[in-house]
């Protein structure tokens, strides 16, 4: 698993302070709340959650390629474009539409 530079810079906020290294993984969302709750509780629990979220965003990024993702919650990422021998998720037919008829 190769490391970037961006996942060192991660690390070592996550260091000093984890929920601003959850924060950069996750946006605002329930993982950031639990590892504010969690860093509150104990300092310790606030860096494993936040190591095991850079760890979770490393290993997507080793299975789908650097920005082939997107975060779905709780430490889990799906690819945005298909992937080499894996069907492309269908959309509704009316995906987006208001009800009209539209050229296909």
């Amino acid at each position: 698993m190769a490391v970037r530079a961006s996942d060192v810079l991660l690390i070592i906020v996550a260091i000093l302070f984890p929920p601003a290294a959850a924060a950069f993984i996750t946006g605002c969302s329930c993982d950031l709340l639990i590892n504010i709750l969690l860093t509150i509780f104990g300092y310790l629990p606030g860096h494993i959650h936040a190591f095991w979220l850079i760890y979770r965003k490393m290993k997507a990024e080793e299975r789908y390629g650097r920005g082939g993702f997107h975060y779905t919650g709780n430490g889990t990422y799906e690819p945005i474009y298909a992937q080499p021998g894996v069907a492309p998720a269908q959309a509704p037919v009316n995906y987006g539409a208001t009800g009209g008829n539209y050229v296909r």
